[in-house]
């Protein structure tokens, strides 16, 4: 296992100090869904190394306890598309990561964690292009929604519509159309006239 300070740095960076999900989620919602460059520019010179010893596959002890296999996800599948913004490598981690949460799911870490953590679990099965983890990942967000408290329930409602959106996207496509151009994808006409939609690329 490495040393505590490395997984616990990057969770405490990602989440912040507070304790009620609604405040972190406050505090820290232009970090996990804003679009800076400066902000991907900070985020590579804190963890890039670590996003690159994930995605060679050093960090794999990680997996051993909620919280360090909840910071190994966040290696593979946040911070890339961060880091490696707008290109291939973005998505390199996505395999790895989508293996670890199912594998962690089997063993009920993701159960050991704060709701507002489970978040970025499941966010690995929405980012999937498949339905089948897309249909998981509208459950999974589901129960989150019905188990929050009553000030938390627009919160995980907002989290459990994304969700609903993503799927429908892989309904009809079977990919994520926005990914095309990035991977080298030839782009299908109902796929380049739904680009010019307003929230087609998420």
């Amino acid at each position: 296992m490495a040393p505590r300070v490395q997984w616990q740095a990057l969770l405490d960076w990602w989440f912040g100090s507070a304790l009620d999900a609604l405040e972190v989620s406050k505090q820290r919602n232009s970090l996990w869904f804003g679009k800076s460059a400066c902000q991907d520019v900070d985020t590579d010179n804190r963890f890039g190394g670590l996003v690159r010893q994930a995605l060679d596959g050093a960090l794999d002890d990680w997996a051993g306890t909620p919280q360090s296999w909840l910071a190994l996800i966040l290696l593979l599948d946040q911070l890339p598309r961060m880091i490696f913004r707008d290109t291939p490598r973005a998505y390199a981690g996505d395999a790895r990561a989508q293996r670890l949460v199912r594998e962690g799911l089997a063993a009920g870490l993701d159960r050991q964690l704060p709701r507002i953590e489970r978040v970025f679990v499941y966010l690995v099965l929405e980012h999937a292009e498949d339905i089948a983890s897309q249909h998981e990942a509208v459950r999974l967000f589901g129960e989150l929604q019905a188990e929050s408290s009553a000030a938390e329930k627009v919160l995980f409602a907002g989290f459990l519509a994304y969700a609903e959106k993503h799927r429908a996207v892989i309904a009809r496509f079977g990919r994520f159309p926005h990914r095309n151009a990035i991977l080298g994808r030839e782009s299908s006409d109902e796929e380049t006239q739904f680009l010019t939609e307003p929230g087609s690329r998420f």
